[in-house]
């Protein structure tokens, strides 16, 4: 699998959902709505879900095994930090929207 771009767009607001990320598998798939959160331990994130008639919520898509969610991770996470060292030469463009390279997964 590898994952052949992602999109990160920042929230605007100060709260502990710091942005939310695309990404596309293969050039084939796409996963919408990854979110980069802050954490006691630091920035993780949470795969897309929908909250359950029981009050739970529940992941739509997700990986299978550890090794790959931490590959997800580690790659939302370097184009999110990217977006961050970017924000001050895009003071005078408002935009939230970043591109971050292809990376195999």
């Amino acid at each position: 699998m590898n994952i052949t771009d992602v999109r990160v767009r920042k929230m605007l607001k100060e709260s502990n959902l710091k942005a939310v990320a695309s990404i596309t598998i293969d050039d084939d798939f796409v996963v919408h709505d990854i979110k980069v959160v802050e954490g006691e331990k630091g920035l993780f994130i949470a795969m897309p879900s929908r909250k359950a008639a029981d009050g739970e919520y529940r992941d739509i898509a997700h990986p299978i095994n550890s090794a790959t969610r931490s590959n997800i991770q580690e790659i939302v996470l370097d184009a999110y930090e990217k977006v961050l060292a970017e924000e001050p030469a895009e003071e005078a463009a408002p935009a939230v929207e970043a591109e971050a390279p292809a990376e195999e997964a």
